[in-house]
């Protein structure tokens, strides 16, 4: 499903799962190297229903209560300041890859600390994850990233157990350990899902709002000259370029008629999130434009209904931060000239860049 009102209407609907033990008789025919099964089989909050979703749900979302996120901003201003200080020392010729350098950063560093991954695990945690984002790998390659994301998260678990501190995996070890019915395996899926969905979105939207402005001088300007606000840039960008393309699966656990379309009982169905801000139904016929004057901009990009993102504020923050404070300290960044504008990642899941190469100073 792709269109706005239609995926709003199956995300909210009861009658859609995304528990695939319950409600998708095909599980057990897929084979263990498909490329997204550490997306479709972990045991979560991302892949339950009903009463055991809102249970599990329940145990992660005081991690992202206002009063926490708040919290979060003087570190995020923090990592932003360093990175910024970093990029000064480019040479004004020099293409600098600002995903790897700046975008990618800032959500990774929040969302380590957050869980209390050791700074000597981190380089690892981001390797696996960003494997498993793959979900163009062969076989192979994703039974292998997924048997290390495993191995990295059941380490990270151990980790926690032995020196325990304030963060969220050993709040979910005292809730496993303690009087919850909250499982090992549920345990460590949840760490994957949270430590490396729970960055990506964030990463994608900044480097999709930065290539959006140094590729639309009209609408940068219209920032700098406060005809637009950052929260628009952020919004817009959401609408258009939304972080997530597809969250799979979610699953019919009775028969559905939506506008005499029948999704039968037990069949997977994947809503289109990313392609949801681009609907002409509800945009009209520019919904493809950027455009920060647009008076109606209302998106799916952190989901809707009971598994609504709970980092989208979050996200959020880390945007409203770095994009200013990038574009005030290099007011001439632009698109790296002589490359190749960025190539896509190699995900079903994530919209984002594999580089993002930029100029940040002026030529002599």
């Amino acid at each position: 499903m792709t269109g706005h009102e239609y995926i709003k209407r199956l995300a909210g609907d009861r009658r859609v799962s995304r528990d695939p033990r319950q409600h998708w008789p095909e599980l057990e025919r897929i084979p263990q190297d498909w490329s997204l099964n550490v997306w479709v089989r972990v045991v979560s909050a991302f892949t339950s229903y009903g009463a055991e979703h809102r249970r599990l749900r329940n145990m992660i979302a005081p991690s992202f209560t206002p009063r926490r996120t708040e919290a979060l901003r003087p570190r995020v201003q923090e990592i932003v300041d360093g990175l910024i200080t970093s990029l000064e020392a480019a040479d004004p010729g020099e293409a600098v890859d600002l995903r790897a350098k700046f975008a990618y950063i800032i959500p990774n560093e929040v969302i380590c600390e957050l869980f209390g991954v050791p700074t000597d695990m981190r380089a690892w945690t981001r390797r696996v994850m960003d494997a498993v984002l793959n979900t163009g790998a062969s076989p192979q390659e994703a039974r292998a990233a997924y048997a290390e994301m495993w191995a990295c998260m059941r380490a990270l678990a151990d980790v926690k157990r032995v020196r325990p501190g304030d963060d969220m995996t050993t709040e979910l070890i005292a809730a496993r350990d303690g009087d919850f019915a909250f499982d090992e395996d549920q345990l460590i899926s949840t760490l994957v899902l949270m430590i490396g969905a729970g960055s990506e979105t964030a990463v994608n939207l900044i480097a999709k709002a930065v290539h959006a402005l140094i590729t639309r001088p009209g609408q940068l300007a219209l920032v700098r000259e406060g005809k637009a606000s950052w929260d628009d840039v952020i919004e817009e960008t959401l609408r258009v370029e939304g972080p997530i393309m597809h969250m799979p699966l979610r699953y019919a656990v009775e028969d559905i008629d939506l506008d005499g379309v029948r999704i039968r009982k037990g069949e997977p169905i994947i809503l289109g999130f990313g392609a949801a801000g681009r609907d002409p139904a509800l945009h009209g016929e520019a919904a493809d434009a950027f455009d920060l004057t647009r008076t109606e901009r209302e998106h799916l990009a952190f989901g809707y209904g009971v598994h609504f993102c709970l980092g989208a504020p979050l996200a959020r923050m880390e945007a409203a931060i770095a994009l200013p404070a990038l574009f005030e300290r290099f007011p001439d960044i632009r698109p790296a000239a002589g490359v190749d504008g960025p190539v896509p990642q190699a995900s079903f899941i994530a919209n984002g860049h594999q580089s993002l190469p930029v100029h940040l100073k002026p030529v002599a």
